[in-house]
């Protein structure tokens, strides 16, 4: 696949095609979105390495919402504590 390279603003109505590589960031100060889901809808973890997503669940349907990433076995939670 060829490569394009950009300068300046890029935008997208309908999404991009393959990997986004080198620094990644938002539109507001660096702001990143993960793509949010339940438990039981995360793909396979062996095929899901690095990848990080929100979870709205805690595995059983309650409201609990969590940081998660693939180490290409399990997904795993990034644990994490209030801000002060």
């Amino acid at each position: 696949m060829a490569s394009t390279t950009f300068s300046g603003p890029v935008t997208s109505t309908a999404g991009f095609v393959g990997a986004v590589t080198g620094d990644v960031t938002g539109n507001v100060a660096g702001v990143l979105t993960p793509t949010s889901t339940v438990t039981g809808s995360l793909p396979a973890a062996a095929s899901s390495t690095g990848k990080i997503y929100v979870i709205s669940d805690n595995g059983v349907g309650d409201d609990e919402f969590a940081l998660v990433v693939s180490d290409g076995s399990s997904w795993l939670k990034i644990t994490t504590t209030a801000l002060t």
